[in-house]
């Protein structure tokens, strides 16, 4: 019933008593929990006192609407097929293989989950009462067994899993409030329901406090009691799968974070929402406004279950690691309460007011760097990340998904527009700079949008064949170089590889010396805090204060820092996570720096390093592999304690590098310096 919509309308013509009488109807219709209806019963008497002139009048209306329109009950049934998830994870998306496999390997533990039969024991002495029962729940679908006694009970408890135990209250050897007492003992995941033909207030208190989770009384009505039961287990169940690892999504724009989201929600038949976090500002965009505020109404959870009309729907929390902190408060404490099982079974909207069940959604986090999430939130989620593509990827989900889409979109036949594959290797490696698919599809759309042009004006017809040329006219010179290829080698300046939340990166560090009064400045973007250099600054410390512990070593003058200034430029875009990462290529620029000796420009490096000259192991490998192609680097040199991580990367993303490794500073000097 849509209360908001029509209240200005039926407020002047329709007596108020009818009104909200139409109100309780559609509450006692909706079947709402006892903590919704209990307050739409408080809102309905607080406006039965109230004039309908007066100006929260309508706001009250509007929170009764809220209440009767958000789904408590409504859910969509998951398809539980994990083949069904097979197809259209492979239709849908090329590629991304360990993604794929787990998120079917998390699927399959949430199938199995929903398939496995609920264990129940029917604990009574009266034989014809316990077989009876042990009946009706075993043609329910339960595994239902049974015993005599609490001591048998107990035993069979101890030995076998039971998800319920139905017991009744007064029976030899051993009582029902023992067994109780005793089971949560052994076993606290176990629910006990208790059956007595003496039920008393004192018993029923006792029993509760010992843990039962229902009570009921002799002679029992089948039909509640099989009510009970389904409705103890069917929350038992749903606890269950809520209690399964939280996905978090990590890796680059454009890698496919969202749209296997979508394949999800797809496979099992839910619905599908997205929220992206970066935007938000403050905790009452999730949680809500309370009534006594302006403008006051639910956050975006509530918001966005009562637009889809399902209390299930798979629902993305995009960019996780961009959550707001500020005086509105943080939301990544917000999110502890949305997404952690132990609390999120009764949420609580500020506006809402009333306890709602959030653990039949599946949620979703995205992030670019599951680093930068807090480590509370980080301790939550299981992460799966997403790598960038490889240019052979990038081609062949171009040519399989992006072109049709385009030529789609722009009004081009499909069988009249051909786009040679040294064309779409040219768009890649001229026109874009990035791990996922974002700048491709829009270099892509702009094609597709000049040929409509050209064929409008008469100077082309169809059929067209794009080749490289064609593309490099339609999308003018091009924008990206390989600079580590097209550069000649110079003293002082090094070839790094970073991670930014975009990816792989190459960085080229240079060093420059000076007079002085030994002073080390550090310049750059290596950082989101705006702060230039700072994130590199202990790593430029550790190589500067070995170099000059071991100048004799290296063959530099052991004074070479008193009377000099020494400038370190840092570019590029690192997170402060990857900061140390830029070690060994300082102490390469460095080195190359204080010794004369120009460092190659195609060997490029990361990883950490330490005051005696160890190098430490780096992450990123695959992506920085990658990036150190794209620049044209030939050569990529790794800590030795990466080896492992090397040989699990894939043969196409090492196409046309070669990999060494160092343990020391001096091993990588003879691969790197000339």
């Amino acid at each position: 019933m849509g209360i908001s919509q029509g209240h200005d309308a039926a407020a002047p013509y329709e007596p108020r008593a009818d009104h909200l009488a139409k109100v309780r109807q559609a509450a006692l219709a909706a079947g709402l929990p006892a903590s919704a209806q209990a307050a739409l019963d408080r809102e309905i008497a607080r406006l039965e006192q109230t004039d309908p002139g007066a100006p929260g009048y309508a706001g009250g209306l509007d929170y009764l609407d809220c209440l009767l329109t958000v789904p408590w009950n409504v859910s969509t049934p998951d398809n539980l097929d994990l083949n069904h998830a097979r197809m259209i994870l492979g239709e849908e998306h090329y590629g991304l293989e360990r993604v794929k496999e787990r998120v079917l390997e998390y699927q399959a533990s949430r199938i199995m989950i929903g398939r496995r039969p609920s264990k129940v024991l029917i604990v009574d002495d009266e034989e014809v009462a316990r077989t009876n029962l042990t009946r009706v729940f075993a043609k329910e679908g339960y595994m239902a067994d049974g015993a005599a006694n609490g001591q048998d009970a107990l035993k069979m408890a101890e030995t076998g899993h039971y998800d319920l135990i139905v017991t009744d209250l007064k029976m030899d050897k051993m009582d029902g409030l023992t067994l109780l007492e005793k089971v949560k003992a052994v076993s606290p995941a176990t629910e006990v329901v208790l059956v007595t033909g003496y039920a008393t207030v004192d018993t029923a208190v006792s029993a509760f406090k010992k843990g039962a989770v229902h009570y009921f009384t002799k002679p029992v009505n089948l039909a509640e009691l099989r009510a009970g039961v389904a409705a103890i287990l069917d929350a038992k169940r749903r606890l269950s799968l809520s209690r399964g690892s939280i996905l978090c999504f990590a890796g680059p724009p454009g890698t496919g974070k969202t749209s296997i989201g979508r394949s999800i929600a797809r496979s099992l038949g839910r619905a599908f929402v997205r929220v992206c976090l970066a935007g938000l500002q403050g905790e009452a965009e999730l949680r809500g406004l309370h009534r006594s505020n302006v403008g006051a109404g639910p956050g975006r959870i509530i918001a966005e279950l009562r637009r889809l009309g399902y209390n299930n729907p798979v629902f993305m929390l995009d960019d996780a690691d961009k959550a707001g902190r500020d005086f509105h408060g943080d939301l990544s404490s917000v999110l502890l309460d949305i997404l952690d099982p132990e609390h999120n079974g009764e949420f609580l909207d500020q506006y809402l007011d009333v306890p709602f069940d959030l653990s039949r959604t599946m949620f979703i986090a995205t992030a670019s760097i599951a680093e930068s999430l807090p480590r509370p939130l980080l301790d939550r989620l299981e992460i799966i990340d997403f790598a960038s593509y490889t240019p052979a990827e990038k081609r062949s989900i171009a040519r399989r998904h992006i072109l049709p889409r385009q030529l789609e979109a722009n009004g081009l036949p499909h069988d009249h527009v051909l786009f040679k594959d040294s064309a779409l290797d040219a768009i890649i490696a001229g026109y874009t700079r990035e791990a996922g698919l974002l700048s491709l599809e829009r270099e892509l759309a702009s094609i597709c949008r000049g040929l409509d042009r050209i064929i409008l004006s008469g100077t082309a017809c169809l059929p067209l064949t794009v080749d490289e040329e064609f593309a490099r006219t339609m999308l003018g010179p091009r924008k990206f170089t390989r600079e580590a290829a097209g550069e000649q080698d110079k003293i002082g300046v090094a070839t790094g590889l970073v991670r930014t939340e975009y990816g792989g990166q190459a960085v080229f560090v240079t060093s420059v010396c000076m007079k002085g009064k030994g002073e080390l400045t550090l310049t750059g973007q290596s950082g989101q805090s705006g702060q230039s250099g700072e994130t590199a600054r202990p790593a430029a410390m550790t190589a500067l204060s070995h170099l000059r512990a071991n100048a004799q070593a290296y063959g530099i003058d052991p004074d070479f820092f008193a009377g000099c200034d020494i400038h370190i430029d840092i570019p590029g875009e690192a997170t402060p996570a990857d900061g140390p990462s830029a070690g060994m290529a300082i102490a390469m620029a460095l080195l190359s720096l204080l010794t004369n000796r120009a460092a190659r420009r195609t060997a490029s490096m990361s990883g950490e390093i330490t005051l005696t000259g160890e190098l430490a192991p780096t992450s990123g490998v695959r992506e920085k592999i990658l990036a150190a192609a794209r620049a044209g680097a030939t050569l990529v040199v790794l800590p030795e304690k990466n080896r492992r991580d090397a040989e699990s990367v894939e043969p196409d993303a090492l196409e046309g590098v070669k990999l060494e490794f160092a343990a020391t500073l001096a091993e990588l000097a003879k691969l790197v310096l000339i």
